[in-house]
């Protein structure tokens, strides 16, 4: 099955809405004899934007599909890696891999194109970010901006421009605060000695109840069950997060000398 029928065929919310606006231009520009229909242009009106908003709230009301992630991910890579200007050789070398693992073997050099040709367009990454928190839950989000921080962190470090439209990405899928800096926190470890705690969420200060309690609390947020419909990719990086609150856990715990 073609990218661009796989997306006319399998997926919900993002058929609408501005995901569904800047794909349609995408598929429509690779794919030759495949219409999409009912998406949004810059010059479209306000009834057709209500029209629009009707079909995301129809689709708002199903379950969203490992696809409806895959391809808002997609969406997202592109804001991150044009934001500072520049696309890495690192953050292409992580892609590769990446849209294998996502869509496959078959999949993957279609889906390099779409991320190609997103790259080149205007891409509106509040009003995509707020489509996300909108049909997503609170697990898939949080794995959402754990995979975008993966990306901007490919050669080692953070640019200030990723990291900063990441940060606005995380607060527009309305994810707190404290759980962006949890998972930021897990590419600090040589940097920050702190990161334990901001790991867990909590204070130097906690006391050791607190930081088991702490413990419990992240390891049940970020259980790869939470995210089973999410597809194996979004889960895996719910099992390395989950790891890394053990992780956390038990430095603090060295630190301590906790039992």
């Amino acid at each position: 099955m073609s990218v661009g029928k796989w997306i006319l065929g399998g997926l919900g919310f993002v058929l609408g809405g501005p995901i569904g606006a800047v794909i349609g231009v995408v598929i429509g520009s690779l794919f030759d004899g495949v219409s999409w229909s009912g998406q949004l242009t810059d010059g479209d009106s306000d009834e057709q934007q209500q029209s629009a908003d009707n079909t995301h709230r129809t689709y708002s009301n199903r379950r969203p599909t490992a696809g409806d992630i895959r391809v808002s991910l997609l969406v997202l890579i592109a804001c991150v890696m044009k934001s500072d200007g520049r696309v890495l050789k690192s953050e292409v070398n992580y892609i590769k891999p990446f849209l294998i693992k996502t869509f496959g073997e078959d999949e993957a050099l279609q889906a390099l194109q779409m991320l190609k040709q997103l790259l080149e367009k205007e891409i509106d990454h509040a009003a995509v970010s707020r489509q996300i928190g909108n049909n997503v839950n609170y697990s898939t989000r949080l794995e959402i901006i754990h995979m975008l921080l993966d990306l901007a962190n490919a050669d080692g470090e953070f640019a200030e421009q990723e990291y900063s439209i990441i940060e606005q990405i995380a607060a527009n899928m309305r994810v707190t605060p404290k759980d962006f800096e949890s998972l930021a926190s897990l590419y600090r470890k040589t940097k920050d000695p702190n990161w334990a705690y901001t790991a867990l969420e909590i204070e130097p200060s906690a006391t050791d109840e607190e930081v088991k309690k702490a413990y419990r609390r992240m390891a049940m947020k970020y259980h790869p069950d939470k995210v089973a419909n999410a597809g194996e990719q979004i889960k895996k990086q719910a099992t390395e997060k989950f790891r890394s609150v053990n992780e956390a856990y038990e430095r603090i715990k060295l630190l301590r000398r906790m039992k």
